[in-house]
């Protein structure tokens, strides 16, 4: 009889989305279900999910398992729902908000933290995209529970020790390179090598930023770099992608006015195939993220053929080496765009003794859909089968 698997995301972002949408697809072999909440009003939505869902008929049913994204309350909703109390579940933490910057209007709220720890607690097995996210919220809850001031059960953190582990989102398989191109790679869109708009080919050191263009993102190093990057005297070209909210960081404003004659795209891209040639046809993918918990969008970008230009921070110092690291300085922005700069100069001078970008392309097939797929059903399996041997 196939196995049931029911899928809840409680706060169903792009990448989420994309996650459960790719893990479905990855794994025929068992029956899915998926309950999803748009990504609005997080503050309700973290808290209230379980509310949403409460009169759900699925949630009644019997499942093999329940896999719950880190947005859902899995502690208020087990409680709900006794059918689900026997029935095993993997949270998984595409972020933690321990780690997770905060505006000055949401400092000091606690209830997003303790919603990722009481779900931790409930859940048999938790899973991170990284193993800084992971790090990162092990220290944060440590430090959470040492600012309690009395009733702290021994053994928490060991517990969530045990059934923490490490599985990154899977990159497409699709989106890999199949060998080595030259310098100025085809797209299926021919068209994209010439709006680029490069005085020859190869002279000109095509960069894609691709982000959510808010604060933690780093669009005030962004800005910085780019003022660096001009004076150098480097000809380049900027392909500015990424998600735009109501409300961007004004340094954008400042960038579109500040460098119009190097920006050959601003803003999100108008399908996602126009996004993947845009990566098809870059040198470089730059991140100046102050937070990031994977960088899935810079994984998909190397895949492309993109050479990543990284601060030296984050989940990025447990996946490439520091040849792709710049120094890390968020609080001075000027000194981190310059060594930005200059670790951008060696990776050119590199390339062109090298004849290709594509000949420093680190490699990322770890990541690959295809490498992925058979740990995710290895996690899934044991979870199902341990509860199948408890239950005899």
């Amino acid at each position: 009889m196939t196995q049931r698997i029911l899928l809840l995301s409680g706060y169903d972002a792009a990448s989420h989305r994309r996650w459960r949408e790719q893990l479905v697809t990855m794994l025929p072999g068992y029956y899915w279900h998926t309950l999803a909440l748009p990504p609005r009003f997080f503050q309700w939505r973290i808290r209230g999910n379980p509310v949403s869902w409460l009169d759900e008929p699925c949630l009644q049913e019997s499942w093999d398992l329940v896999i719950a994204t880190s947005m859902v309350d899995l502690a208020t909703l087990r409680g709900l729902h006794p059918s689900l109390a026997n029935t095993p579940c993997l949270l998984y933490m595409h972020e933690n908000q321990f780690a997770f910057p905060v505006s000055d209007q949401q400092r000091g709220r606690v209830e997003p933290k303790m919603v990722n720890l009481y779900s931790a607690l409930a859940a048999d097995a938790v899973v991170f995209n990284s193993a800084w996210n992971r790090d990162s919220f092990l220290q944060g809850v440590e430090g959470f529970l040492n600012k309690m001031p009395d009733a702290v059960p021994d053994g928490v953190m060991e517990k969530l020790r045990e059934r923490s582990s490490v599985l990154p989102v899977p990159i497409e398989d699709r989106l890999f390179i199949d060998q080595p191109r030259p310098v100025n790679r085809a797209c299926p869109h021919l068209l994209w090598n010439h709006r680029w708009e490069c005085n020859a080919v190869g002279s000109t050191v095509k960069i894609v930023w691709a982000s959510r263009w808010e604060y933690d993102k780093g669009p005030l190093q962004l800005l910085a770099f780019l003022r660096e990057l001009e004076e150098s005297g480097l000809d380049y070209r900027l392909c500015l992608l990424g998600e735009k909210f109501r409300r961007a960081p004004v340094e954008f404003e400042q960038i579109s006015q500040e460098f119009p004659h190097r920006i050959v795209q601003f803003g999100f891209a108008d399908s996602r195939s126009d996004y993947e040639c845009w990566l098809k046809t870059a040198d470089i993918i730059l991140s100046t993220a102050l937070h990031e918990f994977q960088g899935i969008a810079v994984l998909e970008a190397v895949a492309s053929g993109c050479v990543p230009l990284l601060p030296d921070r984050l989940s990025y110092t447990e996946i490439f080496s520091s040849d792709y690291l710049y120094e890390s300085y968020p609080e001075d922005p000027k000194k981190e765009a310059k060594a930005a700069v200059e670790t951008l100069n060696v990776l050119v001078q590199r390339s062109l003794i090298q004849g290709s970008w594509n000949r420093l392309l680190p490699s990322v097939n770890y990541f690959s859909a295809s490498t992925l797929a058979p740990k995710y059903k290895e996690i899934i399996t044991d979870l199902i089968g341990a509860n199948s041997k408890s239950m005899t």
